[in-house]
């Protein structure tokens, strides 16, 4: 099996990719760059976790008009990180976009880093999502693409314990983009309840 990886450098993306790399799934790592705050610190991030642990170069994909002409918390610095963090359509957006490589790279499917429906915020995180996404990149590519979240039975909890084990800390999860974490935005504050027991 061979598969497009959606690679952030955030934590879960990139315990997804080592997890199939184990498995000895052929993955090819895609970055992309919707315009996020976060965009030039991410694939610092994403090249640095993937060299450290032998994993595929990544390849970058430049969209980034996207989050310019639809602004939202995590792409305008001047609307609120937390409270208007949803980007309307950035999961099916990536995941079209990924889909579309694995075309051209002959993959037989694309991942994306979606933990358990049960802690969900926005609508493109639920398994009703990924199936209709499915369906619909069959009909636009004219052929099967498989859509798979491998996480999606994990918690945020169980994604840090599978990190600790692997020894994984090259990795940022902040959707401010500074050098240190803001610990006010979605990501952040996943990361922080995780940690307290929440």
């Amino acid at each position: 099996m061979s598969l497009v990886v959606l690679a952030s450098g955030g934590i879960d993306s990139t315990i997804m990719s080592l997890m199939a790399h184990e498995e000895g799934v052929t993955i090819y790592p895609l970055f992309i760059d919707y315009g996020q705050l976060a965009a030039v610190k991410e694939w610092q991030t994403v090249q640095q976790a993937y060299a450290k642990h032998d994993l595929p170069k990544p390849v970058r994909m430049d969209l980034s008009g996207y989050g310019k002409v639809i602004p939202s918390g995590i792409t305008d610095p001047k609307m609120r990180l937390y409270e208007d963090a949803f980007l309307p359509g950035r999961n099916l957006f990536m995941l079209l976009a990924g889909a579309g490589y694995a075309y051209r790279m002959n993959a037989s499917g694309v991942a994306i880093g979606l933990l358990s429906p049960e802690t969900h915020l926005f609508p493109d995180q639920t398994e009703e999502f990924l199936k209709e996404c499915e369906k619909t990149i069959e009909t636009a590519m004219g052929r099967p693409i498989k859509v798979v979240a491998p996480l999606f039975s994990l918690s945020k909890r169980d994604v840090l314990r599978s990190a600790q084990e692997r020894g994984l800390t090259t990795t940022y999860s902040c959707h401010a983009g500074g050098e240190t974490p803001c610990g006010k935005c979605v990501s952040c504050l996943e990361i922080i309840h995780a940690k307290e027991g929440g």
